[in-house]
């Protein structure tokens, strides 16, 4: 069975080459942010605050997330509801970092993500993927850029969506998101000590797929493609 894990930090464009990977591959992609993004979402819209911890936790049992796939794209519904028009905006990015430092929000999920991971071959992407979710995958990689170049690319993704965006501000809610991430007490953001490091800062999507490629080539063997 085929696992590899990337993970990195926001904006780094780990989903970008997971997606063009698994397509690559003809396997699944599992995009765990979006998980985040759409658990966040449904607390958020039951009227909870993120930071109040001891209501998100009462509220998670009450939240059904389930995971389809159509044409090899994945679709996150929570509570019947297809949360893809409702979680890319700078509010849920930082909602999303917010309850991934609840344990009991990350094991919620966490367990979906290996359930997945058990029946698929699956390339899944965040934030503690090689560390946590699927520590014993054969492939791991470590994707990350600087902070400016993170923040170029996700103010072209908010534009694209029809958004208006200032450049610094997105830079800024980045790095506090860095900061964040990495420094939460339940599986913070790390490379893994087995992990390819891979810093995007100066490489088009088109050379990062074309590396990633080839280590998985080099680990799986050329008939994989």
């Amino acid at each position: 069975m085929i696992q590899i894990a990337i993970d990195g930090p926001a904006g780094a464009g780990k989903s970008t080459v997971a997606k063009a990977l698994a397509k690559a591959l003809k396997i699944n992609y599992l995009d765990t942010g979006a998980m985040y993004r759409a658990l966040a979402y449904a607390v958020i819209n039951k009227g909870i605050s993120i930071s109040d911890r001891e209501k998100v936790e009462s509220a998670l049992d009450d939240i059904c997330m389930s995971i389809s796939y159509v044409d090899g794209t994945q679709y996150v519904f929570v509570d019947g509801i297809d949360t893809a028009p409702y979680i890319r905006t700078p509010e849920i990015s930082m909602a999303a970092s917010s309850i991934g430092t609840i344990p009991m929000a990350r094991i919620k999920l966490v367990e979906l993500q290996r359930e997945t991971a058990s029946k698929f071959d699956i390339i899944m992407d965040g934030r503690d993927i090689g560390t946590y979710v699927i520590p014993d995958a054969k492939l791991k990689f470590y994707i990350t850029a600087s902070s400016r170049e993170r923040a170029i690319r996700r103010s072209r993704d908010l534009e694209r969506a029809g958004m208006t965006v200032d450049i610094d501000e997105v830079e800024k809610d980045i790095i506090r998101r860095d900061e964040q991430d990495m420094n939460r007490e339940f599986a913070p953001l790390r490379c893994a000590d087995d992990a390819i490091y891979l810093d995007t800062t100066e490489m088009s999507a088109e050379e990062v797929l074309e590396f990633a490629i080839k280590k998985v080539k080099e680990v799986y063997g050329n008939e994989i493609l």
